[in-house]
């Protein structure tokens, strides 16, 4: 198959994300525009305020990938969009401009799904995995570890049963009244921290399977909250101890699950996949282990258009899902094996 321009769209929540991918020559260019500011002062994401800035920040971004990549529109051979999971009405604004678009330019059109993204996106690297692998998404409201034997061949290896770890990070920062967004203030925090000073649980790290749940581990902090008012040295502490617990039942898991799989590699992607103190005990575990672990460029973490072009690419490469743009849907909850 010929190289293709494939222009990737990214909205499923609070950054608006633009990317071309070339199949011949690699990323060519991608710009996110993060919403951190916009919702700061409401402590969380508003669904309506986060569809709003897509519907500003789409064009300009699109202008500006365009200059980057030295391309025009009518270079781009095919557009892939985030189609779910997400808020509803943000995908709505990727996934109504893609297919506007694709359609005036008679281009086909693909929906990705958001996890797929960063799941695929380690691939984007310099020194990349091949398959199959065990890969680790923590990525938002999402905690999974999974078996992936191709592009569309993934098969769920344990979840959480409640919380995911990034929420548990940005709900412990709320109650520690840490700002917002909660999950990097709480990890910035933690180094300066002790762990073990305080004792928090380790949820189901032997539980003998791998599943995860991570509310109780919230419930922990809240009340030793409630019973002492933690100064300033006490926040960190208690942060450098929380993030310690989350790290240790990733870690156990993710290499448990190599083992189980004979797999020897392990791909992190999502947001907490940026989380240092995570990379060094994966990093640790995989090398006694004799596997190696595979992360996503550091800014290729969160949300973006990159990671969407790419998935994109891939499945036009394999002709899987691609469509003729003109009605669309899109799927806030969707599960990755049905992709």
């Amino acid at each position: 198959m010929a190289a293709m321009l494939v222009l990737g769209i990214e909205s499923s929540c609070d950054e608006t994300g633009l990317a071309l991918y070339d199949s011949g020559r690699g990323l060519l260019a991608h710009a996110v525009h993060s919403q951190i500011d916009l919702h700061e002062a409401y402590g969380g994401v508003v669904p309506e305020l986060a569809s709003r800035d897509h519907v500003r920040r789409i064009v300009p971004l699109l202008r500006k990938v365009l200059a980057e990549a030295g391309a025009g529109l009518a270079d781009i051979d095919a557009i892939a969009y985030t189609a779910g999971p997400g808020l509803a009405g943000a995908l709505l604004v990727g996934a109504g401009f893609a297919e506007a678009l694709a359609c005036a330019l008679k281009v086909p059109v693909v929906p990705v799904h958001h996890l797929e993204g960063h799941l695929l996106s380690p691939l984007l690297s310099a020194d990349p995995p091949c398959f199959p692998f065990v890969a680790l998404l923590v990525s938002g409201g999402h905690t999974q570890l999974m078996r992936v034997s191709g592009v569309g061949q993934y098969a769920l290896l344990g979840e959480t049963l409640d919380d995911a770890a990034g929420e548990a990070f940005d709900k412990t920062a709320k109650l520690l009244g840490l700002g917002y967004p909660g999950g990097p203030q709480l990890a910035r925090l933690a180094e300066r921290g002790q762990a073990g000073r305080f004792s928090l649980p380790r949820p189901m790290l032997h539980s003998g399977d791998l599943s995860f749940s991570f509310s109780g581990l919230k419930t922990a902090v809240l009340t030793l909250v409630r019973n002492r008012e933690p100064g300033d040295s006490d926040k960190a502490d208690l942060c450098a101890e929380f993030q310690a617990a989350i790290v240790e039942v990733l870690a156990a898991k993710a290499l448990a699950a190599l083992k189980a799989s004979g797999l020897k590699q392990l791909v992190v992607a999502g947001g907490v996949g940026a989380n240092r103190a995570l990379r060094a005990a994966l990093d640790a575990g995989a090398q006694a282990a004799g596997a190696r672990v595979f992360y996503p460029e550091m800014e290729l973490c969160t949300d973006n258009g990159a990671m969407i072009a790419f998935a994109g690419a891939q499945r036009l490469t394999l002709g899987l899902t691609a469509k003729a743009a003109g009605g669309f849907g899109i799927r806030p909850r969707w599960n990755l094996q049905e992709t």
